[in-house]
């Protein structure tokens, strides 16, 4: 088992320190070229790869050109081309409800507002936060996805469960300047090493200071079982 540091401030400097030097070109892996594909591609990676989004996103960007596009074309047909993503008839549905809010009632532009974001349909907090961070330079939150929530309870630096609640204690103690490379280092940390199923313990960077060490330790604080 690891040894946190004291605190959890302590112990989330340590970890993103740590990180980065492991994965120092970490960034969104999500690929777009304006803040409406950015939009549509985080709808469309709820439960579904990153990898599977962009090779679905590389046809559709193609296809439909502007918000415009997407709110008038037949949802039968969006969906269709989407059937190789997870949910794609609900993901239809919510891009082109939120296609026509953006066209009726912000001017065809993304909006720039977390309250406005939210508002529209088929986004939450998480990708309202992706939305600001990556499409409008604007960080005032952590996105926690699932990645995100898993390390963080493994490490000690939460025990809540939600989403919302473990953003708002990752913000208490994550330095300000890190809240956005936070989220890349954890997600390429949970993809390479720090596995949901298997992680390799054995090959990890932050072990020593890992209280859910495998091997050390008898639970997995991410799940709260038994290893």
């Amino acid at each position: 088992m690891g040894t946190p540091r004291e605190t959890r401030a302590a112990q989330a400097e340590e970890v993103v320190e740590r990180l980065e030097e492991e994965y120092p070109d970490s960034t969104i892996s999500l690929r777009y070229s304006n803040r409406l594909e950015l939009l549509i591609a985080v709808i469309l990676s709820a439960q579904c790869t990153d990898e599977r989004v962009n090779k679905e996103t590389e046809h559709l960007f193609a296809k439909y050109d502007g918000p415009e596009e997407y709110a008038v074309a037949p949802e039968e047909e969006l969906a269709e081309d989407l059937n190789s993503i997870t949910y794609y008839n609900s993901k239809a549905g919510y891009i082109k409800s939120a296609c026509e809010t953006i066209v009726e009632e912000h001017d065809g532009e993304v909006p720039d507002t977390m309250d406005e974001l939210t508002d529209l349909s088929g986004v939450g907090r998480k990708t309202a936060n992706v939305v600001l961070q990556h499409g409008h330079d604007v960080v005032e939150g952590i996105v926690v996805d699932t990645h995100v929530q898993r390390l963080t309870r493994r490490l000690g630096l939460t025990e809540e469960k939600r989403p919302e609640r473990i953003e708002e204690e990752l913000m208490e103690i994550v330095p300000d300047g890190y809240w956005q490379q936070f989220t890349h280092l954890c997600i390429d940390h949970g993809r390479a090493t720090c596995t949901a199923r298997n992680p390799d313990c054995s090959d990890c960077v932050l072990a020593d200071v890992c209280p859910s060490e495998k091997g050390d330790s008898e639970i997995d604080l991410a799940s709260g079982e038994p290893w």
